[in-house]
């Protein structure tokens, strides 16, 4: 049996859990979850720990990933068998506004990665490539989503998901989020601003995800890529509850700058106000590659290996890896690895896998109920307005608590809406889609009993 029949077996077992009806709850963990959608809030169910044992496992994957089918540079199994190589457990292909699941010949010069990528194909798979002569032109024909499956996946140790990347617009403004799983591609729908253009889109694939009966995670990309999207774009969308706080294209401003907020200040933004004017649920942070360019890595174009998912599940299936996601049990990173990530309502533990040489500081971060709501636009010169994320007091996304060492613990004072981790690491990005990045990891926001 492939990986894609036993895929499709799976779904046939039970019903998939609506993301529309009611009250969701999932997960063995439950980490400070709350419904998928988020009609109704789920009241808090503190996580005991989160560490590999009794029948749980850390994988790794990356869910944002360019090929020829669209404008990536190499081959759907060229792609794979990188990331196999490298010891990743999942791997998402996510070309814009489009699956690979259609016959498509390409002249192999008019690639992106023109013969440099044919030459790969051929030395990795010589016996297993559809080529043909038109017109005095080589050409191959790209192989299917199925077929690389087949081909490259390995049942319970290296899985594939079907995914897409749609690719929207709002004036001048792209908005682009992943669809993980997805059975049907989606096309971009629009709306009268950026915010109904994002709920437009999420709302398609929660009605695929139901009318399919199967679990798809949408995703938010690259909030800063031109700009596009400001914290106050996203914070009231429904059923969108996870985006990209790392990104490696080196194009999409993860720091923001003097005008822009970065990604992480958006996700405290964001939390923040749909704590205290929303009944939604928490946004979750991702790490991914956006990769594009696999050849004559590093370098500094979008390349592979600079982010990733660490998810806590079961078994390597895209139910239990979606599954642990919706219930936060996983955390980002670029390069960190953590052992244990524990909280009981008050206490929240986070402890390092160290390497050797290498330092760590451990930030907690996090919003206080209590904290100052004001916020102001951001002007130009000449005092006009601009479209970006607004300024927010200090308040939101303040520091509670930092220290050096391989683990730390902090104790909930019973006033914070939310406190989330990130570990700083002392040692470089080797390869990173910003310079001057050292890598980290960022566990997802929990909040405190009551």
């Amino acid at each position: 049996m492939t990986t894609e029949q036993q895929r499709e077996t799976t779904h046939q077992r039970a019903p998939w859990p609506s993301a529309l009806g009611g009250v969701l709850v999932l997960g063995v963990l439950g980490f400070a979850l709350s419904s998928f959608v988020g009609t109704h809030p789920v009241p808090i169910q503190p996580t005991r720990v989160l560490a590999a044992g009794e029948g749980l496992k850390w994988f790794k994957g990356n869910m944002h990933t360019h090929s020829h089918w669209s404008d990536g540079d190499d081959y759907l199994e060229n792609i794979a068998l990188w990331y196999r190589e490298k010891k990743y457990d999942f791997l998402v292909f996510t070309d814009h506004n489009v699956l690979a699941r259609s016959e498509r010949w390409v002249d192999v010069e008019k690639t992106k990665g023109g013969q440099k990528a044919y030459d790969k194909l051929k030395q990795q798979f010589p016996d297993w490539i559809d080529e043909r002569t038109v017109d005095g032109k080589q050409q191959v024909r790209l192989r299917m989503f199925p077929e690389v499956v087949e081909k490259v996946g390995v049942p319970d140790k290296f899985l594939l998901i079907q995914g897409e990347e749609i690719s929207d617009r709002f004036g001048k403004s792209p908005i682009h989020l992943n669809a993980s799983n997805i059975q049907t591609a989606i096309p971009p729908l629009g709306g009268n601003s950026v915010t109904e253009a994002i709920q437009n889109n999420v709302n398609a694939v929660i009605a695929q995800r139901e009318r399919e009966n199967t679990p798809i995670l949408v995703h938010l990309n690259h909030p800063n890529f031109q700009w596009g999207v400001t914290a106050e774009d996203i914070f009231p969308v429904r059923g969108e509850n996870f985006f990209e706080v790392y990104n490696g294209h080196p194009g999409v401003h993860n720091h923001g700058d003097h005008v822009h907020a970065g990604t992480e200040a958006i996700w405290d933004i964001i939390n923040s106000r749909r704590l205290t004017e929303t009944d939604l649920p928490l946004m979750y942070g991702l790490g991914t590659d956006d990769g594009h360019n696999y050849h004559n890595i590093p370098s500094r174009a979008s390349e592979p290996g600079r982010a990733w998912v660490m998810v806590l599940a079961s078994d390597l299936s895209v139910e239990s890896l979606i599954t642990a996601m919706e219930a936060g049990q996983f955390y980002a990173s670029s390069g960190v690895t953590l052992d244990r990530v524990s909280f009981d309502g008050r206490d929240l533990t986070v402890a390092v896998r160290p390497d050797e040489g290498v330092t760590y500081r451990i930030d907690f971060i996090g919003t206080r109920e209590d904290f100052d709501r004001s916020s102001e636009p951001v002007r130009d010169e000449q005092g006009a307005e601009l479209p970006v994320t607004r300024r927010y007091s200090k308040d939101v996304g303040a520091v509670f608590q930092s220290s050096t060492g391989e683990s730390a613990t902090y104790r909930m004072k019973g006033n914070e809406l939310y406190v989330r981790c990130k570990v700083v690491s002392s040692r470089p990005h080797p390869n990173p889609s910003e310079m001057g990045d050292f890598e980290n990891a960022w566990t997802q926001p929990v909040r405190p009993a009551k």
